[in-house]
């Protein structure tokens, strides 16, 4: 049984933005530290990284984020969800973690801080392989990744999936995850990025660049990372009874994103594919799935930049660019 231990009281350095806007709004700001409940978790922070919900919330954009982040402004100041970093602090009714453990996973006050305050569910302990940077990587990305591949496309071993936006943040994930559910992994990238597909264990890569994944070889699974080409024309690289899971990509400033995966639900009613919109949800089960496949060396969290705390609005700044190869972690 754990045994509470008082947090730290007074202020820490988290950075936030208290009305929407681009990376140039967000500042490093002097807040409370986080209150500890009975059923929490105080977590000091080592390292966050930024996912592309994070400049979602930041922009308040599409529109429809701001029906559960805050109408007029955010409801939360502080940005960030995944972390990592070592237990400070555990409520009285908290039994999964003591004080002193590494753990990562993912909080309720927000990541890009000294200190998060996380349910002990919330939690898995940090493998001694990997670096706090590492960690942090992984818990959206990860899941997300792993929930598109096995729950929503139902992969299973011998099955060909082609994944768009191999080289992004998800995308690292998803190849190398469905290579441990045994699959035959295509993965599509930009030139420069061709290698570092191949060595995360695709069977082939495809250069966007020079050819057009959609005409030719057909796959029993399309995860869409990107949302670059037409409905119409991922149909065509599926196989008859095969399925496509639209994960992200896309623009505009009212549903953005949701458009390619809501003009696939409507469509999937008149074919035999299936056409699937896609949303994921974080939970324990699925973080220590994927620690499982870290611990084994079938899962290698890949980072392309780290950024000091201070500097965090440069990471997601970069993070929108949409250029980076694997993960953008910050460091506390």
């Amino acid at each position: 049984m754990s045994v509470a231990v008082m947090a730290p009281e007074g202020t820490m350095h988290a950075i936030g933005n208290t009305k929407y806007g681009s990376p140039g709004g967000l500042r490093l700001l002097e807040v409370a530290t986080p209150a500890l409940d009975d059923d929490a978790v105080l977590v000091r922070v080592r390292a966050a990284s930024v996912n592309p919900y994070d400049w979602h919330v930041m922009r308040g954009l599409p529109y429809l984020v701001r029906l559960s982040e805050g109408r007029r402004r955010p409801k939360r100041s502080v940005r960030g969800v995944d972390m990592a970093g070592v237990v400070e602090a555990v409520g009285r009714n908290v039994t999964q973690v003591a004080p002193g453990d590494a753990v990562y996973g993912w909080g309720r006050f927000g990541a890009l801080a000294e200190y998060e305050r996380a349910g002990e569910h919330s939690c898995v302990p940090k493998p001694d392989g990997i670096s706090f940077e590492q960690a942090a990587a992984i818990p959206m990305a990860a899941c997300t990744a792993l929930q598109a591949l096995r729950d929503k496309g139902r992969l299973t071993a011998g099955q060909t999936v082609l994944i768009n936006g191999a080289s992004g943040g998800i995308g690292t994930f998803a190849v190398q995850i469905a290579k441990a559910l045994g699959a035959e992994v295509t993965g599509v990238c930009s030139t420069r990025n061709v290698e570092l597909v191949r060595s995360l264990g695709a069977d082939h890569v495809i250069d966007y660049a020079a050819d057009d994944f959609t005409r030719g070889k057909r796959y029993d699974l399309i995860v869409d990372l990107v949302g670059n080409r037409s409905l119409r024309a991922l149909r065509r690289a599926l196989t008859p009874k095969g399925t496509f899971v639209a994960v992200g990509g896309g623009d505009g400033r009212w549903i953005g994103p949701l458009l390619l995966p809501l003009k696939a639900l409507l469509v999937s009613r008149f074919v035999g594919q299936r056409l699937l919109p896609f949303l994921a949800k974080l939970n324990r089960d699925d973080l220590l799935f994927v620690n499982e496949l870290v611990d084994d060396g079938k899962l290698v969290p890949v980072v392309d930049r780290t950024y000091p705390l201070s500097e965090a609005p440069n990471a997601i700044r970069y993070l929108e660019e949409g250029h980076a190869r694997g993960k953008v972690v910050v460091t506390t």
